[in-house]
């Protein structure tokens, strides 16, 4: 569980990254989760953003996401999601 400062840190951080996953018509599946699973682990910090034919509801879509791939929902803003999961080989954040 994340510290209001170490979300604010990681919210800093993440104001300058695009969203490089998009949740679109097909909703949240097994293999979007495993991908992000990866990408977390190679990049620790992350955006996905929600396209608006998306069926889902951004919060559900946020919740299932932290949850599939075991990460830390950061924030939800507009319709972008920030995720941070603690690398275990590439780690290169260090939280205050």
């Amino acid at each position: 569980m994340l510290t209001g400062k170490q979300k604010r840190f990681l919210r800093s951080q993440a104001h300058h990254l695009n969203p490089i996953f998009q949740v679109g018509k097909g909703c949240v599946n097994e293999n979007m989760i495993k991908q992000i699973s990866e990408a977390l682990e190679a990049r620790e910090l992350i955006k996905v953003s929600v396209l608006q034919n998306c069926e889902m509801d951004k919060d559900e879509v946020a919740s299932e996401l932290s949850k599939g791939a075991r990460a830390e929902l950061v924030q939800v803003i507009g319709n972008t999601i920030v995720l941070y999961k603690e690398s275990r080989e590439n780690k290169t954040l260090q939280l205050p």
